[in-house]
């Protein structure tokens, strides 16, 4: 017992001995700064580091785009000028015990660096005001140890030589908040045209929320849903702390804000420019990107923007106007490396929004400064070619015949569309086309091409709707990845996608089912002229070319769409080949068309922010004149290329190959009408079927089309609703089934050797055993036949000289054309009028 307790003591000493080491460490390595560290100077906090500026170049690199750094915006406003609730926004946020600590919170430092330590990261701060004002004023970026230790001391400092009332002022005129502006006067004029003693409290928690992260929560950028949230947080927190009064937290909830200033000055491109500002603060953080002097150069194209910008321009009025589509958003991408070559976020980037002010979360009728390329919208029809691509690698091929009839696709429901009692109407799904027309049998390449509902729901079912979605996320969609989530209505564009990422995946069918990940940026160097980055092809096989040929075949075959299109709409370009699809919501929030050639691929969206509803119009109407504009000048600029034909689909079915009448097939010989046999010639043979008029449940299982195996077709849920409507509508028209007593007893008796034309000989004259080089020479066949000798053709050496249709069905060789030869074969092929052949070969010789 005594010997546990001696071990016991013996640890303690050498635990409370390390401790009081490691503790003095830190006390010699603190006390080595304050003697040791050259630190800056303290008494002019308005002298800033200096910093490099990052340029954003077009794909050339020679037009400047956007510099991130640009030309600060400062004014310095006194302690007296900035209302207590502007202080009190930015306490509340980044520092609640401003007024307490002295410099630092040790508990917070701990708490971050055990975070970092856990993590691996060095992203937890921790930081106090006073903190951030040392960072941005007198330190480098870099998350270093060293760096953070100097921070620490240097706030203590900086609290024991001012008072909080100057650290707060210095830091609110000091900190960045984005778009050049520096400091709480610079950003109010900035973002709101104001002066910061006219701010309300929601403005003033708008503006506090962003230092943390001016690029990240810009009301210019791409999360202003973030931004949102972040100054409602403020809002509440103040209130919480009691640093706003119960009439100013009420009356925040009342106001509306309208960001009215200029974000970004000397700014092309600005949607795309903030996409690429987004993933330069991604790669090496917001401070090194304002602070390093990098430059990148892009994949944007600078010519093709604008006429994607020019396009929207022409188009916006009459829109607004004659549909009610108050925004529009374009991305043009090249298919071949990802390239994003334009991308216009939102018509008239520097416009104004539509009501001028909107409340915190809530979208406005449209917002200029909103990239709606990359928001999650319904993407109407736009989605179907993904299903069909599906439905193709399961077996289904664009011969395939679905019916186009009122059908309830909800089991619980009666066939005609009713609940079960008690259960509302809503229960129920029965999908109509855009024309309330149901077409009865269509192959799927016609459903495709006039977007066609019911059949497009159907085969969603049969690609099922993970693998549907398994192909949306090999295309590169991100946004549909539960599907638990969506039912049948997917396919009509149910499941939410950007414009982006659809146009990246039209992409994959435009380059033979190769996926290139789309991509804003191609190469970027540092101050140096070091490069530290270059993007590399990043290639993958997605989907069989074969299945990518099928479809960009069908979506761009306008004689197939023409009869929901017309002939001459805004999807052709005569004497071109372009591949299109539409799409609409059935609640007229979204219009989409999407295109491409073999070069390009344009994505199209017009709508309105706040998902207010447009005029009752499909796409073809409302944007794709705006789509033909684009892609007509774009066909100007690259070259003309045709799309590759796919070959032809494996069709080991009746029903997979189009033939919608019944599964039993038989083949018969169009003379005798019997069945056909191995003799009978190929273009006499007909396939026929038994009569009997199903949905295509009752021929195959969807899991395994090509399984020969027994079905049975009402173990599928979806069959007893199929087959009502179908059945209904073969009784409709008379179409009555029939069994295999229709199928012929008898074999083709007609096509049989012993009833083809027989050769007797060949006939040359005159006749002899080696002809002259110069001579001429007649040939005929010497026959018997049951049947009418219809033709002959004569082929030398194998090639084809000519026919006869009259007797005696000779022709005349001249022999001089084969002076250089010592022989040549005569070959004669006889055919009798019921298609019966035979065939016979002479030699002849030549004396050269």
């Amino acid at each position: 017992m005594i010997k546990k307790h001696s071990v016991f003591n013996k640890f303690l000493f050498y635990g409370i001995f390390l401790f009081v080491a490691v503790f003095m460490a830190v006390l010699v390595v603190f006390f080595a700064f304050i003697f040791f560290v050259k630190t800056p100077n303290l008494t002019n906090l308005s002298e800033r580091k200096v910093v490099q500026s990052t340029k954003i170049y077009d794909r050339t690199g020679e037009v400047l785009l956007y510099d991130i750094h640009g030309q600060q915006k400062r004014t310095v406003v006194t302690n007296d000028q900035i209302p207590d609730y502007v202080k009190n926004a930015t306490i509340a946020v980044e520092d609640d015990t401003f007024y307490q600590h002295y410099g630092i919170r040790p508990l917070s430092l701990i708490r971050a660096f055990v975070f970092d330590l856990i993590n691996r990261s060095r992203e937890q701060g921790g930081s106090t005001i006073t903190q951030q004002l040392v960072k941005q004023t007198l330190l480098t970026s870099d998350k270093t140890i060293i760096r953070k230790i100097k921070e620490i001391f240097l706030a203590i400092k900086v609290d024991r030589q001012y008072s909080k009332d100057q650290i707060l002022n210095f830091y609110l005129n000091q900190i960045p908040y984005g778009a050049y502006a520096y400091g709480i006067e610079a950003a109010s004029q900035t973002f709101l045209q104001k002066h910061v003693w006219e701010l309300t409290p929601l403005e003033a928690a708008y503006m506090a929320a962003l230092p943390n992260a001016p690029t990240y929560y810009s009301p210019c950028g791409k999360h202003k849903d973030a931004l949102d949230a972040r100054t409602i947080f403020i809002i509440n927190k103040m209130y919480r702390l009691n640093l706003l009064t119960n009439d100013q937290y009420e009356q925040t909830k009342k106001e509306s804000i309208n960001f009215s200033g200029s974000c970004y000055e000397g700014i092309s491109a600005p949607h795309f420019v903030i996409e690429v500002q987004d993933q330069l603060n991604q790669k090496f953080g917001e401070d090194a990107v304002r602070e390093e002097g990098y430059k990148v150069l892009t994949s944007l194209d600078v010519n093709i923007q604008k006429i994607a910008e020019d396009s929207i321009n022409n188009f916006s009025e009459s829109n607004a106007k004659n549909f009610n589509a108050h925004n529009m958003s374009a991305v043009i991408i090249d298919p071949k490396t990802g390239d994003v070559l334009a991308l216009v976020g939102s018509k008239n980037y520097f416009g104004k929004s539509e009501p001028n002010s909107c409340k915190p979360g809530i979208d406005c009728l449209f917002d200029p400064q909103v990239n709606i390329a990359t928001r999650y919208r319904q993407p109407g029809s736009s989605f179907k070619p993904i299903v069909y691509a599906t439905a193709f690698k399961k077996g289904y091929t664009p011969n395939t015949v679905l019916f186009d009839l009122q059908t309830e696709f909800n089991p619980s429901c009666s066939p005609d569309g009713n609940p079960p009692p008690g259960l509302p109407k809503d229960l129920c799904y029965y999908p109509k086309n855009f024309d309330n027309k149901f077409r009865g049998p269509v192959t799927l390449r016609s459903a495709l091409a006039q977007s066609l509902n019911v059949p497009s729901v159907k085969l969603l079912y049969l690609a099922g709707i993970s693998n549907s979605l398994s192909t949306a996320r090999d295309f590169g969609i991100t946004s549909l990845d539960d599907s638990d989530r969506f039912g049948l209505t997917l396919v009509l564009g149910g499941g939410e996608v950007s414009l982006l990422e659809l146009t990246s995946a039209y992409g994959v069918f435009a380059n033979d089912g190769i996926k290139n990940p789309y991509r804003y940026i191609l190469k970027i160097q540092d101050e140096n002229n070091n490069t530290v980055f270059e993007a590399q092809k990043n290639q993958t096989e997605v989907i069989d070319k074969n299945i990518a040929r099928a479809i960009s075949n069908i979506l761009s075959d306008n004689e197939a769409r023409a009869p929901e299109f017309g002939e001459n709409s805004a999807l052709n370009f005569s004497g071109k080949q372009v591949a299109v699809k539409t799409g609409t919501t059935n609640d007229y929030r979204d219009a989409w068309t999407i295109g491409y050639t073999p070069s390009v691929v344009v994505g199209l969206w017009a709508g309105n922010n706040n998902n207010a509803s447009m005029e009752k119009n499909i796409a073809g109407f409302i944007i794709a004149p705006v789509w033909h504009e684009i892609m007509q000048n774009l066909l100007l600029r690259f070259p003309e290329e045709q799309f590759t034909t796919p070959n032809t689909f494996q069709e080991s079915k009746p029903v997979l190959r189009g033939e919608w009448r019944g599964g039993k097939e038989f083949i018969i010989d169009k003379i005798s009408k019997k069945l056909a046999t191995e003799n009978t010639p190929i273009d006499l043979r007909e396939k026929l079927v038994v009569p009997s008029v199903h949905s295509i449940l009752f021929w195959l299982d969807k899991n395994n089309p090509f399984d020969d195996n027994t079905i049975q077709p009402i173990l599928d849920p979806q069959f007893k609703n199929w087959e009502y409507s179908v059945r209904a509508w073969a009784s409709s028209r008379g179409l009555v089934d029939q069994d295999d007593n229709i199928i012929p007893k008898e074999y083709d008796d007609i096509h049989i050797l012993d009833k083809i034309p027989q050769f007797k000989s060949i006939i040359f004259t005159p006749q002899k055993t080696i002809y002259n080089n110069n001579e001429k020479i007649t040939v005929y066949p010497d026959l018997e036949s049951i049947y009418k000798i219809s033709q002959v053709d004569y082929f030398i050496d194998d090639d084809y000289i000519g026919s006869v249709k009259k007797q005696p069905f000779s022709i005349t060789i001249d022999l001089s054309n084969f002076y250089l030869k010592e022989s040549i074969k005569i070959k004669i092929k006889v055919y009798d009028d019921i298609g019966n052949t035979s065939e016979n070969i002479s030699t002849l010789y030549i004396n050269k």
